[in-house]
């Protein structure tokens, strides 16, 4: 490797991505090439980005492997940032291993780390957590031991453990001065500052009032029954019970919910369950079948007891009932949840994150720009979706994933 090169890589490294594209901006060999690909990349040109890796992927010799498995790194992350979540996770671990094979654990480190927010974003914290057990960060340099510990304090406030979360964010901030990265500053900033931004909604005697993420975990830790309209389940303690795949079901524990220690009348539940405006006997005999059921879902958290007007829920060992409920609610709150984290998000790649059919998220999409929530870029498979700056709540609630008990 030449010195012009060699001070390249230095320069990018360090954060100066002018520096470094000064030293290799007239050259067209592979590795200024490579280079050049991760400085356009950091400068938010990801469509030149990605040529360029691609075209100095192509130029190494069949023995430079490991440059070859950079460039598949370097492509990996800029589909990582650009939300592009088709990337062929096979590639990422072939080149993974090819670094690992030749001891460039540095890079082979942030291929695995890359592997981890992958799985972070689409929801599988089971598996992310797994794969970050096997990496000890004290070896990594300042840039990596931050991005290490961004991963860990992302991972806890989706598993609602906001003081593992703030220890992660210190060490990352100490990490980031250290590193002297202004972005890296910036991303921890960002990061650190969903512990301060409501999380959502809390709905109790008839009185509502926003919740940060540590009242969350409190509340959740607090024993109460907590109707959970974020993630559709009721839970006590660790004792949850799912109503995802049951909207009537929650729709009736959510209504008695909201009334507690109130009963709800007959008229109330059948318009918020079925939509109902005139019930009839028929309506009236749907209710008592879904009741039935519910009671059944929610035999060992508590009761529905009838009263002379309705129903009324009874908590069996909570002393207290609360709904909790996302900040903004709509029919598309999981999809403005993906896309409140401000990154620009392909259909595609909405799809894979949430479980849905492509058309679907489509569908809502359009929905949402028409609401004017959400903004596309660009046209065809170059377009992309956002929302308008600044969202107002964080996503860590809405995204897919287990509950923190499972």
């Amino acid at each position: 490797m030449d010195s012009l090169i060699t001070a390249a890589a230095r320069a990018l490294a360090a954060g100066d991505l002018l520096g470094a594209l000064k030293r290799v901006a007239l050259r067209d060999d592979p590795a200024a090439l490579a280079l050049r690909g991760i400085a356009m990349a950091q400068l938010g040109d990801y469509v030149r980005a990605k040529a360029l890796l691609k075209t100095a992927a192509r130029a190494f010799g069949p023995r430079e492997a490991v440059a070859r498995a950079r460039c598949v790194v370097a492509e990996a992350e800029i589909a990582l940032v650009s939300r592009d979540l088709g990337f062929p996770e096979k590639a990422l671990e072939t080149a993974r291993a090819t670094l690992e094979a030749h001891q460039d654990r540095v890079n082979a480190a942030h291929a695995r780390h890359l592997q981890v927010r992958r799985l972070v974003l689409v929801g599988r914290l089971d598996e992310a957590e797994k794969a970050l057990s096997g990496l000890d960060p004290t070896a990594f340099s300042p840039a990596h031991r931050a991005a290490h510990a961004l991963i860990v304090a992302g991972i806890a406030m989706r598993r609602l453990r906001t003081q593992q979360a703030r220890e992660a964010l210190a060490k990352a901030r100490e990490a980031a001065r250290e590193a002297k990265i202004g972005a890296l500053d910036a991303e921890v900033e960002e990061a650190s500052a969903f512990l301060a931004t409501p999380a959502a909604r809390l709905v109790a005697r008839g009185e509502q009032r926003v919740l940060l993420l540590a009242e969350v975990e409190a509340l959740l830790a607090s024993g109460a029954l907590v109707v959970d309209a974020c993630r559709h389940g009721v839970r006590a303690g660790d004792r949850v019970v799912s109503l995802a795949s049951r909207p009537v079901l929650f729709a009736l524990a959510r209504t008695l919910g909201e009334a507690w220690p109130d009963d709800v009348s007959r008229g109330t539940l059948l318009a918020r369950a079925f939509g109902a405006r005139h019930a009839d006997e028929t309506h009236r005999a749907r209710l008592r079948v879904e009741i039935g059921r519910l009671r059944a879902e929610l035999r060992d958290l508590a009761e529905i007891r009838a009263t002379t007007r309705g129903f009324v829920l009874v908590p069996i060992g909570a002393a207290d009932v609360a709904v909790m409920t996302p900040p903004e609610e709509g029919q598309h709150g999981a999809v403005l949840a993906l896309l409140a984290d401000g990154e620009a998000w392909a259909s595609s790649a909405l799809a894979i994150a949430l479980g849905a059919s492509p058309r679907t998220v489509l569908r809502a999409l359009d929905a949402l720009s028409a609401a004017g929530k959400v903004l596309p870029v660009g046209q065809g498979r170059a377009r992309r979706w956002m929302t308008p700056p600044m969202p107002g709540f964080p996503t860590v609630l809405l995204l897919p994933g287990p509950l923190p008990s499972d």
